[in-house]
């Protein structure tokens, strides 16, 4: 391969496949302040649906991926897809607070299984040459399904309610599990496994004694500080006046927006930058937004900080993937949940930290403490995270 349009047409499957499962990842964000006022709650309540389902979404990831490791990694990809739709199905019938909150959770695990195995799968097809690039394809995927995710979930909450929301995008997971499982049908998916216990228990061993694995002590910190910002955002707006939820949605898809522009230029940065410059950039450009948001500007000023947001986390973000790819070639789908694992912590923990910042420290002071975090995050990574075989890690 001498570019990345010679990829191989099994991404666009596997694409497709993460498209699908990121529509439900920030669905809920955009009519938080709705579904807190149907049940009665706070908005810092409400926004445990989203630690839930990042909470979910990492404990079960050591589980999924060793069971991808060992029993074939599209198969258990389809059948979460299959259990996300479902699970937000039952979320829009939920009569209670509590029994949204158990549909939350099996939502976690059902898309829990689709995006690290979808990167491991990723990586099994593509060498280690093309490999950020072709991430970057599969990111796309994602970045699109949080796009529309977040801002169609605040069309429709403007229309149908949030019951309409999750219903909706219940439906459109079940369709795309099924176009996903007919596009790998056959070798795909009756491909024996590769794996058995002796390997995977030393596979364990081999991704710890990494230096490398500092790169999951930087996914924890990621999710804290950037995504665990998300819950808040609706209610941000919602203090300056800004009350409809489709507004919202259009704020936060802005962080999706600029993942695609990461997607689509990461080919061009990649090469003049380095990994380091990177990882450098990314976290900088990531810091100095969470200063603009501190600062409480109006709903567009938001929407184009949170797409530089995203243009930055991911070209942070998309260097740690590659090197989780590299910890373990014989336990991939193992070292990818762990970063998954790690990063989805993060997720849970950062709601947690916000709302206890900005209960006692403040909005500006909270967020400008989470921009300075990520900018050291920056340097931390390049300093610590080595390449040890650099032709074949990054593509440079």
């Amino acid at each position: 391969m001498t570019s990345s349009s010679r990829l191989p047409p099994a991404l666009n499957i596997i694409t497709l496949a993460t498209f699908a499962a990121s529509l439900s990842a920030r669905a809920l964000d955009p009519v938080l302040p709705h579904v807190a006022d149907d049940f009665s709650v706070s908005i810092a309540s409400a926004a445990s649906f989203a630690a839930v389902f990042a909470f979910t979404f990492a404990i079960i990831q050591p589980v999924l991926g060793a069971a991808a490791d060992l029993f074939g990694k599209a198969r258990l990809m389809i059948v979460c897809l299959v259990l996300l739709g479902i699970a937000n199905i039952l979320g829009a019938m939920a009569t209670s607070f509590w029994l949204l909150f158990a549909s939350r959770i099996l939502a976690g695990i059902g898309s829990g299984g689709v995006f690290p195995v979808a990167l491991s799968l990723t990586s099994d097809l593509v060498g280690p040459e093309k490999r950020q690039i072709a991430i970057g394809r599969t990111l796309m995927g994602s970045m699109t399904g949080n796009l529309l995710g977040a801002s169609v979930s605040g069309l429709i909450g403007d229309l149908l309610g949030w019951r309409g929301v999750l219903a909706v995008l219940g439906v459109l997971v079940i369709v795309a599990s099924i176009a996903v499982a007919a596009g790998f049908r056959g070798a795909a998916l009756t491909r024996p496994p590769k794996t058995d216990f002796a390997a995977l228990k030393q596979g364990y061993r081999t991704i710890f004694s990494n230096p490398n694995a500092f790169c999951y002590v930087a996914v924890f910190v990621e999710g804290c500080c950037v995504l665990g910002l998300f819950p808040f955002i609706a209610s941000f707006l919602f203090e300056l006046g800004e009350t409809s939820l489709s507004i919202a949605g259009l704020v936060i898809a802005g962080f999706a927006v600029g993942g695609l522009f990461y997607t689509l230029s990461v080919s061009r940065f990649l090469p003049l930058l380095g990994v380091k410059g990177m990882m450098i950039s990314g976290a900088t450009l990531v810091g100095l937004q969470l200063a603009v948001v501190a600062l409480g500007p109006g709903a567009k000023v938001q929407a184009l900080s949170l797409i530089f947001m995203g243009w930055g986390f991911y070209m942070i973000h998309g260097c740690l993937q590659v090197f989780a790819s590299e910890l373990s070639v014989e336990a991939r789908a193992t070292a990818l949940s762990l970063h998954s694992f790690f990063f989805f912590m993060g997720q849970t923990v950062g709601p947690i930290a916000y709302g206890f910042g900005i209960q006692h420290a403040g909005k500006a002071p909270t967020l400008l403490t989470a921009g300075a975090v990520m900018i050291v995050l920056g340097f931390a990574c390049a300093k610590l995270l080595r390449q040890t075989r650099p032709a074949d890690a990054v593509g440079t």
